[in-house]
């Protein structure tokens, strides 16, 4: 299970702390913020792509394959129609076979992160005292 906790005392900027690490996120200028911190979709992209990063090195250890670094691209848009839809991009440093890059493809079709952002989630707010 996981947890977070967000305080905001003024304007867009945002305190998250989470155990004993601290994170900023604010809008962007454009979006009446000060550019503090990671905007809110940025947070979101950053989760896909940091789980879908750690899941490939598991894999690629399991399976005794060297890929170097890792760099996984996120990117929120929309498209003609209005829909939006996130794009993701692997890159490897070292060279892959066929069979390792659909391979690789797969595992990260299949990260937690995905999963949920594929099907959705039921999100519950209440207000407490």
């Amino acid at each position: 299970m996981a947890y977070v906790t967000v305080i905001n005392e003024h304007q867009h900027v945002q305190q998250i702390v989470s155990g004993h690490h601290h994170l900023t996120a604010d809008e962007p200028v454009a979006g009446g913020g000060s550019d503090a911190g990671f905007a809110a979709r940025e947070l979101l992209l950053a989760s896909l792509g940091a789980d879908t990063a750690v899941a490939l090195r598991r894999h690629a250890a399991q399976h005794e394959w060297s890929l170097g670094k890792i760099t996984v691209g996120v990117r929120w848009s929309r498209d003609a129609a209005g829909r939006e839809h996130i794009e993701r991009r692997l890159a490897f440093a070292r060279p892959l076979n066929g069979e390792q890059r659909a391979r690789l493809l797969e595992v990260a079709d299949a990260t937690p992160v995905t999963a949920v952002l594929k099907a959705g989630i039921h999100i519950q707010s209440t207000v407490v005292d």
